[in-house]
């Protein structure tokens, strides 16, 4: 079984399509819901069984989700919705049951940095590559010679002289809600790729999320020793590397 459903759960949206897991390829269109405002279990499980519907038949579905994923099971609350209730559930068994096909959880930027590692800008890259997706939170996904680190949370790492951490700061979101110009949050990913390279000395940093696709009117900003640059895959990352994972693991 070489093609997968590939989900991405993000904080505005929840995006899907099959994906052909031997050339990190979709082979459907791309097709979008918004976030369930009630970001309950049930309700995701609703969007992802509509997107199935719509995008026809698979029996392999890979799920990105935005927490902390371990074996299936949320290990902290969704990094957008602070709706109670997700702690220790069994994701990949509840969205299992809901839709009756083989489910596989990872969490949302683990997922682009499979794909990217895979597939994209990090393919055949040596040592330790930091893939960190900019959107409604800040994902980072940490790969070691082709092998993922996986939860790496540095969104949640705080900056010396800064009261909240690094996402509530420099997120897109952040970005959106402040008004800031792409200068201004530019420099502010500076201090954020800058105490990355600091902590992690990687071979290269890969920008991914929506926002990848307007690199360019940033990263004049950004100034790090290491290579910089933008995903590959852009904003499908998420979906391909959730599929490429479910196939991996059930196959």
């Amino acid at each position: 079984m070489t093609q997968a459903l590939g989900i991405d759960v993000g904080g505005s949206g929840i995006k899907g399509a099959i994906v052909d897991t031997r050339t990190g390829r979709l082979i459907s269109e791309r097709l979008r819901v918004p976030s369930p405002t009630k970001f309950t279990v049930e309700n995701i499980g609703q969007s992802i069984a509509e997107l199935a519907d719509r995008l026809g038949a698979v029996d392999t579905v890979g799920v990105g989700f935005p927490a902390v994923v371990r074996h299936g099971v949320v290990g902290s609350r969704p990094t957008t919705h602070r709706h109670p209730g997700w702690l220790g559930v069994n994701l990949a068994a509840e969205l299992s049951r809901m839709l009756g096909l083989a489910c596989t959880t990872i969490n949302d930027a683990d997922a682009a940095a499979i794909a990217e590692a895979e597939f994209g800008a990090a393919a055949g890259v040596k040592g330790t590559v930091l893939v960190c997706t900019l959107g409604s939170g800040i994902g980072s996904g940490l790969v070691s010679d082709g092998q993922l680190i996986s939860n790496l949370e540095v969104g949640g790492l705080f900056l010396r002289g800064h009261d909240s951490n690094i996402e509530a700061w420099a997120s897109d979101r952040v970005r959106k809600a402040e008004d800031l110009s792409w200068n201004e949050w530019g420099r502010r990913l500076n201090d954020l790729f800058t105490h990355i390279e600091r902590v992690f000395s990687p071979s290269l940093i890969v920008v991914g999320g929506g926002v990848s696709k307007k690199y360019e009117k940033f990263s004049k900003h950004i100034d790090v020793a290491c290579p910089i640059t933008p995903a590959a895959l852009r904003n499908d990352a998420g979906i391909v590397g959730a599929a490429f994972f479910a196939v991996s693991i059930n196959h």
